[in-house]
């Protein structure tokens, strides 16, 4: 058994981390940003298939084709942020399936028969890739900002426009502000969302 992370680790993490909505104006560097990939790719996926695709959307430039497609509530804290990471999926993963399981490259077929049980698969997989993502820039020392609340469509046309990849959530990275944080909004008991059987 590992040693398990300590008390400060687990709250950098998850405890005292929070969701930000304003953010300091403090850039991401291409190398923070490939750095930061080097360390969510690692997280398990089924076969590893690794569906996730993600646009990191740094530029004024890119963010002006991202602002019409978000709901105006989103609009001015994604403006703010340094980064926001386009989490989306390609529908077509399996055709990487025997590079990346290559000890079974028959494994491609089990995706090729049902594009609804592909599809299953790339949206299930690439949520827990994006989910890798923001644990990855917790334990880096950014901050997050997971949203919903865009137009997916709009978002896969101007920034997925070959069709193949899909939109499934957003992100914004950077560092946020503390001071701009409401206050902790409650989580169910164990007992309300566990069973032990």
């Amino acid at each position: 058994m590992k040693k398990p992370l300590d008390t400060s680790a687990l709250a950098q993490l998850f405890t005292a981390a929070r969701s930000h909505n304003d953010w300091h104006d403090r850039a991401i560097s291409d190398s923070d940003l490939q750095r930061l990939y080097d360390v969510w790719k690692y997280g398990p996926t089924s076969a590893n298939c690794s569906p996730a695709r993600v646009v990191f959307v740094r530029s004024e430039a890119a963010r002006e084709r991202l602002m019409p497609h978000l709901s105006s509530g989103n609009q001015a804290k994604t403006r703010a942020a340094p980064v926001c990471a386009i989490i989306g999926y390609d529908v077509k993963f399996y055709d990487r399936i025997p590079e990346l399981f290559p000890h079974a490259p028959s494994a491609r077929d089990w995706f090729t028969g049902s594009a609804e049980f592909a599809d299953t698969t790339a949206l299930r997989n690439s949520t827990l890739q994006g989910a890798y993502l923001m644990i990855a820039a917790r334990a880096m020392g950014l901050d997050v900002g997971p949203m919903s609340g865009f137009d997916a469509a709009g978002v896969e046309r101007e920034f997925f426009p070959d069709g193949d990849i899909r939109a499934n959530f957003l992100c914004s990275l950077g560092v946020g502000k503390a001071e701009a944080v409401f206050e902790r909004l409650p989580r169910l008991a164990f007992d309300d969302a566990c069973e032990l059987a």
